[in-house]
């Protein structure tokens, strides 16, 4: 028979109350290296493009109890990435502004919208939809922004962003900046040209241009680059391709680039961002999904 009294409990009932109550959970098993380089280049005047790295996350962490360690978890903390580069456009310093305010205003919508994803395969549509409200209010900064002044009439940015969750990578571009995936010694480029004419960009037109994001799985050991087109209107594919299948440390590699760039005359503004990723444990194989 169970006592009541809690010092005196049978040998049964003290090993329920003694054992742990929950496993702990999955740790963070995604490490995202990231470098970042910017150039004006030889011939412009001004340096137009902008880049921005956010790591975001969630943690747990046990401050205070009078559990045993065994009922808890360990301090647990897992993180997603954002990745963006965005080219501005617009008479002499607009085009400064203008990818200044589009990087700007997506650093404050992460917090004040803070309800990232960093698992992305849990729920990508609504990832998905969280990005499309990123652009949608970039879009609407650089507008505000363009009839605060008569000087900034007209200015627009180009915008290429990746967001890493988990396994997922989501990618997303207006402009003619380009977001790219090295895999097994080959560059995969993710984004798309406008090829019915010009690229459209933030801040040309109210309600701003319509942007699809579109999704792939990453593999362990995969690298990706984005740039504006002050890379890739110098530099063929191959030739990224050689430097970043080195495999130095993601701000070597981008210097480099930059380096070349400069080498074949640097006519544009150059910038680079380049990320490693690593999936740190896992048992579990994963195929990749490419987007329709």
């Amino acid at each position: 028979m169970m006592s009541d009294d809690h010092g005196n409990q049978d040998p049964t009932w003290r090993a329920i109350l003694g054992k742990p109550v929950n496993a702990s959970p999955l740790p963070s098993i995604v490490e995202v290296d990231v470098g970042a380089r910017s150039d004006c280049g030889k011939v412009q005047a001004h340096n137009t493009d902008h880049y921005l790295a956010i790591r975001l996350g969630r943690v747990q962490q046990t401050m205070a109890t009078s559990l045993a360690a065994a009922d808890l978890p360990e301090d647990f903390e897992e993180y997603g990435y954002a990745l963006l580069v965005a080219d501005g456009l617009g008479e002499q310093s607009a085009g400064i502004r203008a990818s200044r305010v589009a990087l700007s205003a997506i650093a404050h919508l992460a917090i004040q919208f803070g309800r990232w994803n960093v698992r992305g395969s849990d729920s990508p549509a609504d990832t998905i939809e969280q990005g499309e409200l990123f652009y949608r209010r970039a879009n609407d900064a650089v507008l505000e922004a363009s009839r605060s002044d008569e000087r900034l009439a007209g200015m627009a940015t180009s915008m290429t962003a990746v967001y890493i969750a988990g396994i997922d990578l989501f990618f997303a571009h207006v402009g003619h900046a380009k977001a790219f995936l090295f895999r097994d010694g080959a560059l995969i480029r993710l984004t798309t040209d406008d090829l019915m004419g010009q690229p459209e960009t933030l801040g040309s037109r109210v309600g701003g241009p319509k942007v699809e994001i579109e999704h792939i799985r990453l593999w362990s050991g995969d690298r990706v680059l984005l740039a504006t087109n002050g890379l890739t209107d110098a530099l063929s594919e191959d030739q990224i391709a050689d430097t970043v299948a080195l495999r130095r440390r993601p701000n070597d590699d981008c210097q480099r680039l930059i380096d070349q760039v400069l080498a074949a005359g640097g006519p544009d503004n150059v910038t680079v961002l380049l990320a490693d990723y690593r999936i740190r444990a896992t048992s579990t194989s994963v195929e990749t999904v490419w987007p329709v």
